[in-house]
């Protein structure tokens, strides 16, 4: 592929680099917008029906026998689905049919990056409608050229929609193997254990385990006193829980000597616990680091920390139970200190904790590989589309 400028895209399969420049259409002189209707008078059966979050159940009639592109009507607007038929869409969801000499998966390609929440009409519920969809303008290459490039974003989006199984399918292994190597509640010991260790787990205190303290903020925290960028100690936030899954290999923000003083600073790799926001996520710091008062720090431990980290993980959802019916729950140092766990010997607890740790390094991979495909894709949408 080659690069050209005018009324071509920035990048163009070599074939066709001195083919002509594309031409303006609008939607409706390359598309049939058609509604979706109810569904709900039809029986069961194998014809599946969309929604705007895509498929729904199966039912006994079609609304189409050829392929087509959903777009919501009302709703999610801005999520463009390949539909193969035969199908039907509920009435919150159009689906598009090409004209002669359209190719549809190079629509379908093209319908990802037009900004389509920039058209919702509505000043509550996002919504579109027919006359919209239709009036709007895009260029086209030849039918051929169509092809060539919706041949390269389905081969694209087949490799994406691989490793997106592969990472599913990974995390779910993982969800598996929580379930099954640690004890259940009211069990002393797990469904699965590795060869060689028959040993009894015993029953303690998480507080019997660790000098468990929680973190500390100074304030007001959008005081800029407290922060440093060329501090070497950084300041870990909520939202780097969330962006890293509980490992923290970096931070950006970095906190002051001033700041560090109305802190718990941890120089060595620590299990923190986050009580606020994503409550019950286990985080462990790979770097130096201020820990804000919405973590409880684990010191002085008496567990293998990632066999712990990985407990934790498990039982997240389970902390669910000390919160109000429909109000999030509020972990407290003394809740996690009376919180009865089943050990096993510290051999056993490396081997379980090791275990995981491969998983989820694998799964890293995983989904960094799919970020990759994922970018790669976002960058061939723009340059070679116009």
């Amino acid at each position: 592929m080659t690069e050209q400028t005018n009324l071509v895209p920035k990048r163009r399969f070599k074939e066709f680099q001195n083919t002509h420049a594309w031409e303006q259409r609008k939607l409706g002189e390359v598309l049939k917008v058609n509604s979706g209707r109810d569904y709900k008078h039809l029986n069961e059966g194998d014809v599946p029906v969309y929604g705007t979050g895509g498929y729904m159940l199966s039912v006994d009639d079609k609304l189409s026998d050829v392929d087509g592109i959903g777009i919501g009507r009302k709703g999610t607007i801005d999520k463009p689905q390949y539909l193969k038929a035969p199908f039907w869409t509920v009435d919150t969801l159009f689906f598009m049919t090409p004209m002669v000499n359209y190719g549809l998966q190079f629509l379908f390609s093209m319908s990802q990056i037009i900004k389509w929440k920039q058209m919702d009409e509505s000043t509550g519920v996002p919504s579109l409608s027919k006359a919209v969809i239709e009036k709007v303008s895009r260029n086209f290459p030849s039918y051929k050229e169509q092809i060539k490039i919706g041949s390269f974003f389905k081969q694209l989006d087949k490799t994406i929609d691989l490793h997106q199984r592969k990472l599913e399918k990974t995390k779910a292994l993982k969800s598996a193997y929580l379930s099954e190597m640690f004890p259940a509640e009211g069990e002393r010991e797990p469904k699965r254990r590795f060869a060689g260790f028959t040993q009894a787990w015993e029953q303690r205190k998480v507080g019997e385990l660790a000098d468990i303290v929680r973190g500390a903020s100074p304030r007001p925290i959008q005081d800029p006193k407290w922060f440093d960028d060329e501090s070497d100690i950084g300041w870990l936030r909520i939202a780097d829980v969330t962006e890293q899954d509980g490992r923290i290999h970096y931070l950006e923000q970095r906190i002051s000597k001033a700041g560090q003083e109305k802190t718990r600073v941890l120089t060595e790799p620590h299990l923190l616990l986050s009580i606020a926001a994503t409550v019950g996520k286990p985080v462990v710091n790979y770097v130096k680091t201020g820990v804000h008062d919405g973590f409880l720090i684990f010191q002085n431990p008496k567990f293998d920390r990632e066999f712990m980290f990985q407990w934790l993980e498990m039982f997240r959802p389970k902390w669910q139970k000390y919160g109000q019916p429909g109000s999030q729950v509020n972990l407290n140092s003394d809740l996690v200190k009376n919180h009865e766990i089943m050990l096993p010997s510290e051999e056993e607890q490396k081997k379980i904790g090791g275990f995981f740790a491969q998983l989820d390094h694998l799964i890293t991979l995983h989904q960094r590989k799919l970020e990759k495909l994922q970018n790669i894709k976002k960058a061939y949408l723009n340059e070679m589309f116009i």
